[in-house]
């Protein structure tokens, strides 16, 4: 078994300075998330989604980013999953890449913000697939086998034949909306750089930016 103890990196990637930061949160996701996507990096767009029970156990799961402006950042998902039950989270949604991160927290459900059925030839054959996959499975709930799920793929496909395939009620998505987000470099010797944007209600909803230790 390797020494886990010994594993790390020493970044040196560079420096992020106030001076380097965009004026607003979104503007300087923007910029590294496109640095993420011209890097080709697999599924650019995933983040980690966190919410806790009522007795406070936490829960984590992968999901897809499908949007983000100023007003937060979209996931899509069943409002019957685990996280639809559970919601709002405690912390969502963490986005990271090799020596960077960034991370946000708040919530705001947000109907039919994913899930966008039309008819299959418009969006593809894997689009339209996965459509179909959607709908079949009803997320979270325990199956007895994957042949159950595959066998309501077919019937589902069967079903719709060439025309849209149907958005149940309980597909929608979330807005996360934005209390803080945080931009973390790594940095070499362990001193990262860590600035935070912070709501600042008491200047209408505009933002300040703290440097934390790391």
């Amino acid at each position: 078994m390797p020494d886990l103890s010994r594993m790390r990196n020493d970044y040196t990637a560079g420096r992020l300075s106030e001076e380097d930061l965009a004026p607003t949160w979104v503007e300087q996701f923007d910029r590294w998330f496109g640095d993420v996507v011209a890097a080709e990096l697999p599924e650019p767009n995933a983040v980690v989604v966190a919410t806790a029970d009522a007795d406070g156990a936490p829960d984590a799961r992968v999901v897809l980013m499908k949007g983000y402006d100023e007003a937060g950042v979209i996931f899509g998902t069943s409002y019957s999953s685990a996280k639809g039950r559970s919601w709002p989270p405690t912390r969502a949604p963490h986005w990271s890449s090799p020596a960077r991160a960034a991370a946000t927290g708040a919530d705001d459900r947000t109907g039919g913000a994913d899930r966008r059925h039309r008819v299959r030839r418009s969006v593809g054959p894997a689009a339209a697939r996965a459509q179909l996959a959607a709908v079949a499975s009803v997320q979270s709930t325990v199956v007895d086998s994957r042949e159950e799920l595959e066998a309501r793929l077919r019937l589902l496909d069967e079903q719709t034949a060439e025309g849209p395939v149907p958005r149940p009620d309980i597909w929608g998505g979330y807005r996360v909306l934005p209390e803080r987000v945080e931009f973390w470099q790594g940095g070499k010797d362990r001193l990262h750089d860590r600035l935070r944007f912070v709501r600042d209600d008491e200047e209408g909803g505009g933002w300040m930016v703290q440097r934390l230790a790391p």
